[in-house]
C-alpha cells in the first residue's frame, strides 16, 4: 500500500487519547476512529483530526474503513477480545498492525499468524507499549551478553498507577492464573507462584512471579525457553494472591467481573499529567547458563504511560517508512534491541 495514512483505533480511549494528542503535537496526522461516535467526533475536534466510526466486530465495515490505511495502531482493549479481529481487518486491507497489548494469549495469537502475515506482506508487531518495549530489549541485550543462557527473569517496578482499560485486562488476568515458560512451554501456575528478593533499580524488595507477556514474547526474541518475570510484592500480598488462587473460577464468572469493571469504569481515570511526570519506572532482568553465570541489566525509564505513547509513535514512524519483510514481530526485533533508549525519559541498559 503506498498510503501514509494511518489510524489509532480506540482513540478515545485513556491511552488512545494520548497518543493522539502526542501524535498531533509532533506534526503526525492519524485517523481517529472507535465505536463511540460522541467521544471520537469530540476529540478529533478538539485536535482538528478525521475521524471514522466502525465496529471491528463487523467485518465488512472494519475492512472498507481501513482500505486506505496503511498502519493501525491498535488501542482499544481487553486485546483478548478486540485484536483477532482487528487482525483479520488488517489482512483483508493489506494493513501493517501494531498494538499496545500486554495478554500473552493475545501474542501467542498474533505469532501464530507469522506465516501468513508474511506471505501477504504486512507486519504483525504487538506490545509496542510499556509492555512490553523495555523488558524486551533487556531480554535481547542480556541473551547478547550470555548467548548460552537457559534461564531469563524479568521483572519491573513502577509507581505510573493504572487506566480503566489496564485495570480491567488485570481483572481479567486474574481467572487465567499465574504463567511461566518451561521448556519453551508456556505454562499455567498458581497466583503468586514464586518469591524472591530482587533490586529493580531503587534498593532490593520482595518480588512474585506474575503473568507478563514477556514469557510469551521474549522467548520469540531471544529462544530462551525458561523464562519468569516479577513485580515487587510484599510478602503479605505474595502471600494473599496465594490464598486466592483457589477462587479464580469465581473470578471468571461474567456477572463477578461485570461488577468489577463497572467499579473500575467508576473510580478510575488513569494518572493526570503531573502524575505521569513524576512516576518513573525501573526494570531489572537475568540470565544464567547451565554452567551457573549470571549477567545482570537495570534501565530506568519514564512512566510506563508516557514509555506507551512514544514507544507507539517510534514503531509508526518506523513502519510508514519501511520496506522490509512482512510476519510477526517483537518490538526488539523491529525496532532494534536498544530501541527504548531512543525515548524520552529513558536512560541507558546498563548490564553487568
Amino acid at each position: 500500500m503506498t498510503t501514509n495514512n494511518w489510524m489509532i483505533y480506540g482513540a478515545n480511549g485513556y491511552t488512545g487519547h494520548l497518543l493522539a494528542a502526542e501524535a498531533q503535537r509532533q506534526g503526525l496526522t492519524p485517523i481517529l476512529a472507535g465505536r463511540n461516535p460522541a467521544a471520537v467526533h469530540a476529540l478529533g475536534s478538539l485536535l482538528g483530526l478525521e475521524c471514522r466510526i466502525f465496529d471491528i466486530h463487523q467485518p465488512e465495515r472494519a475492512r472498507a474503513a481501513l482500505a486506505d490505511v496503511a498502519l493501525v495502531a491498535h488501542c482499544a482493549g481487553p486485546f483478548s477480545a478486540t485484536s483477532a479481529p482487528m487482525l483479520d481487518a488488517c489482512l483483508a486491507s493489506a494493513t501493517h498492525y501494531v498494538d499496545i497489548s500486554g495478554e500473552i494469549g493475545v501474542f501467542e495469537a498474533a505469532h501464530a499468524r507469522d506465516r501468513q502475515t508474511r506471505e501477504a506482506g504486512l507486519v504483525v508487531c504487538p506490545g509496542v507499549g510499556f509492555d512490553v518495549i523495555p523488558s524486551d530489549c533487556l531480554a535481547v541485550c542480556l541473551h547478547q551478553a550470555l548467548p548460552d543462557a537457559s534461564q531469563l527473569a524479568l521483572g519491573f517496578d513502577s509507581a505510573s498507577g493504572l487506566s480503566p482499560g489496564t485495570a480491567k485486562t488485570a481483572l481479567e488476568g486474574l481467572k487465567l492464573g499465574g504463567k511461566v515458560r518451561r521448556a519453551g512451554i508456556i505454562s499455567e501456575v498458581p497466583l503468586g507462584h514464586k518469591r524472591r528478593r530482587i533490586d529493580f533499580g531503587r534498593g532490593e524488595k520482595s518480588a512474585v512471579s506474575i503473568a507478563w507477556g514477556d514469557v510469551a514474547t521474549a522467548y520469540y526474541s531471544t529462544g530462551i525457553g525458561n523464562i519468569e518475570v516479577y513485580l515487587p510484592a510484599p510478602m503479605a500480598l505474595a502471600i494473599g494472591m496465594r490464598l486466592l488462587d483457589p477462587l479464580r473460577p469465581l473470578l471468571g464468572l461474567d456477572a463477578v467481573q461485570r461488577g468489577l469493571k463497572h467499579l473500575v469504569e467508576k473510580g478510575l481515570r488513569g494518572p493526570d499529567p503531573a502524575s505521569r511526570e513524576h512516576q518513573r519506572s525501573w526494570l531489572w532482568g537475568e540470565v544464567r547458563n547451565a554452567a551457573g553465570e549470571i549477567k545482570t541489566a537495570h534501565l530506568e525509564t519514564a512512566n510506563a504511560y508516557e514509555v506507551t505513547v512514544h514507544g507507539a509513535l517510534l514503531a509508526v514512524r518506523h513502519l510508514l517508512a519501511y520496506s522490509g519483510p512482512g510476519g510477526y514481530f517483537t518490538p526488539a526485533q523491529l525496532l532494534g534491541p536498544r530501541c527504548v533508549e531512543q525515548l524520552p525519559g529513558s536512560g541507558k541498559i546498563i548490564i553487568a
